[in-house]
């Protein structure tokens, strides 16, 4: 039933083989929503976070009601009100280099980096790399106010993005050359003053069109790549 619709866009071998297929997420709400609704038969979610009231305004998970839960348990309990075949292993885990040996990479068929941390970022990058797993990482959605200027690119082949500009100079340190993401050409606005900021360096906001569709974005690019392997 959960893939009735996809079986009209898709082969039934293809839909076969999103059911066989391991996908890994940092964080992305939108994003395992899409993923699993399209058939991916199991997902591994990594998220340490609980919900914030500052979440309600972007992340379909968060209500008046969820605030204070953990969102990787969330996310599970939602994917299996929709598609009760999908195998959901969620991990209230903050990836890092300390909590690498609770994953086997290699053992995906695909990795998603929707992680805050540019260490983080770096690190999963390198592991992927060097175990040879597909990974697609979304760069900067913050500050942003047009959703309809995100794509995919080699990292090499991004530009105006802060994020990203960062991201190629340090991949290129830990010797990896590749690596497929979704970022914005557009140049992030100066959000207004905020009291609470520590010394001059202010967290990003968000506005709640913006970041899902980077998650579509970065969805339906990895659905495509595991039925055409």
């Amino acid at each position: 039933m959960q893939t009735e619709n996809v079986d009209r866009r898709a082969s039934h071998g293809q839909i076969a083989r999103l059911s066989r297929c391991r996908v890994r997420f940092g964080r992305s709400r939108r994003l395992r929503r899409r993923s699993f609704g399209a058939g991916v038969g199991t997902l591994t979610v990594v998220d340490d976070d609980v919900v914030a009231p500052s979440n309600v305004n972007r992340q379909i998970l968060a209500t008046s009601l969820t605030l204070g839960k953990p969102k990787a348990q969330l996310a599970a309990e939602r994917i299996a009100e929709i598609n009760p075949d999908c195998v959901v292993y969620p991990k209230f885990v903050r990836f890092d280099s300390q909590t690498t040996n609770e994953f086997d990479f290699a053992a995906f068929d695909y990795v998603v980096d929707a992680i805050d941390s540019v260490t983080s970022k770096l690190l999963l990058a390198k592991i992927c790399s060097d175990c040879g797993t597909p990974i697609i990482s979304s760069m900067g959605t913050g500050n942003k106010l047009h959703p309809e200027l995100f794509k995919i690119a080699d990292i090499s082949q991004t530009s105006v993005c802060p994020l990203a500009k960062v991201m190629r100079k340090e991949l290129k340190k830990i010797g990896v050359e590749h690596l497929k993401v979704v970022y914005s050409e557009e140049v992030p606005h100066k959000p207004a003053p905020c009291e609470n900021a520590v010394g001059k360096r202010q967290t990003p906001s968000s506005i709640s069109f913006v970041p899902p569709v980077a998650g579509f974005i970065a969805a339906g690019q990895v659905v495509r790549d595991l039925i055409e392997r």
